[in-house]
C-alpha cells in the first residue's frame, strides 16, 4: 500500500495538475481571506472555512479523476490486481495519494491563521479547532467519493464529470431537505454533509458527527474496491 501512496504521490508532483489546483485553490482562498475575513473584519477562520469548502466541488473531481481511470485506460489495472496487493490496499494507497494533495491544499489555509493573529485577531480556540477538523473530515469524504467516481470509468472527463454531479447533490442536500420538509427532509437530513460540518465550524463538538464522516468515508472507499472486484470477476 505504501509503495502504491509513494508512486502516485510522485505521479500527482510530476505532473502540473498538483501545482495547478494548489495554487488555484490558495488563490480563490486567499480572495475570500482578503475581502471576507480581513475587509470584513472578522477575527475567526470560520467564515472563511465555510466558503471555501464549496471550492471543493470544482477541485476535488480534477484531483481524483485519474487516479484509477488511468490504469484501467492504459490497461495497467489487471497488473495491479494481480499483484501481492489486495484490492483494498491498492484503493487505500490511491485514495491516501489524493488526499495528501489534499492535505497540502489543507495546510495552506494555516497562513491565514497566522496573518490573524499577526494582525491582532485572537479565534476562539474551540471554533478554530472545530473547524479545521470539520473542513479536513470533509475533505476525506468528498475524496473518497472522488476515487468512487474514477473507478467507473476509463474517461478521466465522465470521473470528473460524476464526481462533481456527485458533491453538488451533497451540497445541495439541505435546500432540497428545507423544500420537501416533512419526513423527505429528516431523511434528508441524515445523508447531510454540510449540517454536521457547519456544527463543527461552530465549535459544536460531536463525536457522532465526526464517527459519521469517518463512515461516509469507509463506505465509498469500501464501494470502489466492490467496483473493482466486480470488474475483475466479470473479465475472468
Amino acid at each position: 500500500m505504501l509503495a502504491i501512496w509513494k508512486r502516485e504521490v510522485q505521479a500527482y508532483f510530476y505532473q502540473p495538475i498538483a501545482y495547478v489546483l494548489i495554487g488555484l485553490f490558495f488563490l480563490v482562498s486567499s480572495i475570500f481571506f482578503t475581502l471576507g475575513t480581513v475587509a470584513g473584519g472578522y477575527a475567526e477562520m470560520n467564515y472563511l472555512l465555510s466558503n471555501v469548502t464549496f471550492i471543493l466541488i470544482f477541485v476535488i473531481p480534477i484531483l481524483t479523476m485519474r487516479i484509477l481511470t488511468e490504469d484501467r485506460k492504459n490497461g495497467t489495472e489487471v497488473l495491479l490486481v494481480t499483484s501481492p496487493a489486495s484490492v483494498t490496499q491498492i484503493v487505500l494507497g490511491k485514495y491516501l495519494a489524493s488526499f495528501t494533495v489534499f492535505l497540502v491544499m489543507f495546510a495552506s489555509t494555516l497562513i491565514y491563521t497566522a496573518i490573524l493573529y499577526i494582525l491582532g485577531g485572537k479565534p476562539e480556540v474551540p471554533m478554530l479547532i472545530g473547524g479545521y477538523t470539520g473542513f479536513l473530515l470533509l475533505g476525506a469524504c468528498f475524496t473518497a467519493i472522488g476515487v468512487f467516481a474514477s473507478s467507473l470509468t476509463e474517461s478521466q472527463i465522465v470521473s470528473a464529470i460524476i464526481s462533481f454531479v456527485f458533491l453538488l447533490i451533497v451540497n445541495l442536500i439541505d435546500a432540497i431537505a428545507s423544500f420537501l420538509g416533512g419526513f423527505f427532509a429528516k431523511v434528508l437530513d441524515m445523508f447531510s454533509l454540510l449540517s454536521r460540518y457547519n456544527d463543527l465550524n461552530s465549535g459544536i463538538f460531536d463525536i457522532t458527527s465526526i464517527i459519521y464522516y469517518l463512515s461516509f468515508t469507509a463506505v465509498f472507499i469500501f464501494l470502489t474496491t466492490r467496483v473493482i472486484d466486480k470488474r475483475r470477476w466479470s473479465q475472468g
